[in-house]
Formats: C-alpha cells, structure tokens, sequence
C-alpha cells in the first residue's frame, strides 16, 4: 500500500486566527434565521445550523454573542431557519453586516408572526426548545413545528467565501 503525502500545519488551539481558518476546512451551507421582535421583523446569517433530533424534531443554531441583533434573537420565542439556495446571494447581503434587512425582502408571516422568506431550499418553523451557554455564541435548540422544501442547489460556504457544488 502507497502513502499519500499530506501537508500539515499544526498549531496550538489556543491562536483564534489559526483555530478560525480550520473550521473554514469545513463546508457549510448558508442559514437566514428571522424572528418577530417588538422593533418589527429582524433576521440574520447563520451557518451554524444542525440537526439534533428526529423524535421529537430539534435542530440548533448559535448567534454570536457580539452581533448587533444577539439580543433579539437571545429572547425569541419563536424563530425560523431558512436554508438559502445558491440563487439567493441578495438575502445574503441584505441580512449580513450592516444589511438593510427587510427594506428591500419581500416576506410574508409565520403562524408566530416569524417572518418566511420564499424560495429557501429548506424552511423550519421552530419554538425555543432550549438554549445553551457556547462561549461566545449561544447554542439555540429549536422544536420544529412545520418545514418547506423546494427543489435547487444550496448557498455554500467555505474558506471565507461563497462556493458553489459542482458534480
């Protein structure tokens, strides 16, 4: 049997920039997660999404603690996950830092009064099941109550930029 050669660069975990720059190894799909708040609609790019459980069914996202919108989204009781299509680069953009948010999205409202956005590849409509403390990020577990799918090609993430599937 041939070895391949692998190159590798080890580096203590505790240098955040080289801890960062591991997990951008890891693809990851592009998440929306909007929610009802007494200032109106908000919403937020996320791709820390899981799933956790099929009975009962559970998935988890974590907000950091530093963005802007954490506060809103630490006391949601509701929430939805919207899984963004690789076609959707304008959510992207309006809900990353410092976007207009929902000045220029359309949207319709959830059974909770959480705001939908169409065309997402996957949807879920979740209640604050429960939250976690994740260092700087909150881990918030999600009991879905109803989900949408649509057919198309996932939003990918990967290296500190945008990507696309290829077969």
């Amino acid at each position: 049997m041939t070895e391949v050669p692998v190159s590798a660069t080890f580096q203590a975990c505790d240098d955040a920039i080289a801890f960062r720059d591991a997990l951008g190894r890891f693809a990851t799909g592009v998440t929306l997660v909007t929610t009802a708040t007494p200032q109106g609609p908000v919403g937020m790019i996320a791709n820390s999404f899981a799933s956790v459980s099929l009975d009962p069914p559970l998935v988890l996202w974590s907000p950091a603690r530093s963005s802007s919108r954490f506060s809103l989204f630490e006391t949601a009781r509701h929430f939805v996950i919207h899984v963004l299509s690789q076609d959707q680069t304008d959510i992207s953009m309006a809900f990353g830092r410092g976007g207009p948010g929902f000045d220029d999205v359309e949207h319709s409202l959830g059974d909770h009064g959480a705001p939908l956005i169409d065309r997402a590849l996957a949807r879920f409509e979740c209640d604050t099941h429960a939250t976690h403390d994740g260092g700087d990020h909150l881990i918030m577990v999600g009991r879905v109550g109803r989900v949408t799918t649509a057919d198309g090609a996932p939003m990918v993430f990967h290296g500190g930029r945008f990507a696309r599937l290829t077969e």
